[in-house]
């Protein structure tokens, strides 16, 4: 993990620049007396971990991690016992630990900022992987389509038709329920019995577009949505 040291003491400093050293999962990127030039380094930097100071002059960690819009994880390092209660109110920070630091009580929290990277990590990963999926149910088996794959989806009566690359489905639900389950950067309804994937779009002439072989009407109501929707692609 890159990481970084704001405190104003350059001893603590070294000491933890010592027993980040002991940790082979760390890897300090940069150190730093005060919260301001750390603020200027992360505006440009991308970093893992913070280990802060609570106490330092004019701007202390409190104040530093009030201005973060995107933190990475934080373990504060103090002497004062009193902010605990106050500082875990913020879900980035990981750990509180007392100076003087013991190297034991340093490996857990460093254990603790490492398991919760490799939560969000996997986390991540699951959505990624699930991103393009679409569970449709037909005759009681769940059918398992690529969204990517999907061109068109028309509502007939009480069914829907879902169009795609290889195959077409006909499933038991409505326009709605359907349209919810699909990403709006894809799919947009362009009809009351239409939802399109804007991707697959092949010409617009007038009122209508041409996907595949299939022209579908679009209403007025939706024409605008969909012209500013294609100046983003």
């Amino acid at each position: 993990m890159r990481c970084i040291i704001i405190d104003d003491e350059k001893t603590a400093r070294v000491i933890i620049r010592t027993l980040c050293e002991q940790v082979s999962e760390l890897n300090v990127v940069e150190e730093f007396p005060n919260a301001m030039l750390a603020i200027k380094f992360l505006n440009e930097n991308q970093i893992d971990l913070i280990f802060l100071d609570i106490h330092m002059p004019d701007f202390n960690g409190i104040d530093f991690i009030k201005t973060l819009k995107n933190p990475p994880k934080i373990i504060l390092t103090t002497s004062d016992p009193k902010f605990a209660i106050e500082a875990f109110e913020y879900d980035f920070i990981v750990d509180y630990l007392l100076k003087p630091l013991e190297l034991s009580r340093f490996k857990k929290a460093i254990q603790k900022a490492q398991n919760q990277k490799n939560e969000l990590l996997a986390e991540k990963n699951n959505k990624v992987d699930n991103a393009n999926d679409f569970y449709v149910n037909i005759d009681r088996r769940l059918i398992k389509i690529d969204l990517s794959s999907i061109y068109l989806v028309e509502a007939k009566g009480d069914y829907i038709h879902i169009k795609t690359d290889d195959k077409n489905y006909v499933v038991h639900s409505t326009l709605k329920k359907i349209e919810e389950k699909l990403p709006d950067s894809l799919f947009l309804k362009i009809h009351r019995s239409y939802v399109i994937n804007i991707k697959k779009i092949i010409d617009i002439e007038d009122n209508s577009v041409l996907i595949k072989k299939d022209v579908i009407p679009v209403s007025r109501s939706k024409r605008p949505e969909l012209m500013k929707r294609l100046d983003l692609l």
